[in-house]
């Protein structure tokens, strides 16, 4: 048996976790009918030893929609469909956070009748859309107006009730991989004049508003927010990457949101620095950082105190029973990437557990 911190609890004054080994929410493309099915209460149960479960990007309304066969949060078999996962994880003894997701300029016209996605500006960038007819390059998007920005921060209140509503134990803002909140937050995709655009102040507007939105849900202490300041997907950049990102974190610590959701890389190419340390001395809620962590180094992040936990992604997939495999020190079981995103229980839940 091991003696590893991340298989320690952690607690705090409205949790407490088994264990630091968390899951990573991930798209996995098993929601045809965008609606939690059998599959997924199967595929989430199966992990719920995880400290934390972070559901895969669950939009928030039919705008949000930019990915094939992903599921949503916001209509009343929507919410049915999560109320079977929760109850499910819960049976199990874990914790379950739902993401909440919009794609913004990231989707395609194959997703709203032919018409535009949205962004905050019309900026044309390269990347890709997952389509029902597969990856199709990305479209110039059209820019939102005020009133849309506003409609879009009650759709994120609406979809954390929603969640409420579902039984899930928090929600996590996304606001990574290039999705609408970083749109918004980053000045390469964001070229507006008004509130919610220019400086700093005004760009990080829309991820505070939709913090904000959950925050009226769930309390704080049950929001997550995820980051990615080092992560260009999407064709993301920003001018002044560290003075915009560590201005997001110092005005998420004055929300007293719950939990930090930071997408580094465990391994940086020399030379780059590291962002982690820096958000953690300004954030005094719970630390997790997440992008290509193993049993080593996710216990080298503990241990040093650069984070509370880690989420893992990849090896979740292949090892519903990750927590256990760390405590023996167990062979872990490979993944098949080419049923990361499509297919039925193959890949997905036919990965057995140890013994």
């Amino acid at each position: 048996m091991s003696d590893l911190k991340l298989l320690t609890p952690l607690k705090t004054d409205t949790f407490e976790f088994r264990n630091r080994v968390f899951m990573a929410p991930m798209t996995r493309g098993r929601s045809p009918d965008r609606l939690a099915n059998d599959l997924t209460v199967r595929y989430y149960a199966q992990r719920a030893t995880a400290g934390l479960i972070i559901s895969e990007g669950t939009q928030i309304s039919e705008q949000a929609i930019g990915w094939m066969n992903t599921p949503g949060i916001h209509t009343a078999e929507q919410i049915d469909g999560w109320r079977k996962v929760t109850r499910a994880v819960h049976d199990a003894g874990g914790l379950i956070f739902a993401q909440l997701w919009h794609t913004g300029r990231a989707s395609h016209p194959d997703f709203h009748g032919g018409g535009l996605p949205v962004a905050p500006s019309a900026v044309p960038f390269n990347s890709q859309a997952f389509t029902p007819e597969g990856p199709k390059p990305a479209v110039t998007p059209r820019a939102m107006t005020l009133e849309e920005i506003h409609s879009t921060i009650l759709d994120y209140e609406a979809a954390a009730r929603a969640a409420k509503a579902a039984g899930f134990d928090g929600v996590e803002v996304h606001g990574a991989n290039g999705y609408l909140p970083a749109q918004f937050l980053e000045d390469g995709p964001n070229k507006r004049t008004d509130a919610y655009g220019g400086p700093i102040e005004n760009r990080a507007r829309f991820l505070l508003e939709a913090t904000d939105a959950a925050i009226r849900v769930f309390g704080p202490s049950r929001v997550s927010v995820r980051l990615s300041p080092r992560i260009p997907y999407n064709d993301m950049g920003d001018s002044n990457l560290e003075g915009t990102y560590m201005f997001a974190v110092e005005a998420l610590e004055a929300k007293k949101v719950g939990l930090l959701h930071f997408m580094e890389p465990a391994q940086l190419p020399d030379g780059l620095k590291r962002l982690a340390p820096e958000a953690r001395k300004r954030f005094s809620g719970l630390f997790i950082v997440n992008v290509g962590y193993d049993r080593e180094s996710g216990e080298r992040a503990v241990m040093t105190d650069l984070a509370d936990a880690v989420t893992f992604g990849t090896l979740f997939i292949s090892n519903p029973d990750l927590p256990e495999r760390f405590r023996r020190s167990a062979a872990l079981a490979p993944s098949e990437p080419s049923s990361y995103y499509v297919g039925d229980e193959q890949g997905y839940t036919d990965y057995p557990p140890l013994g």
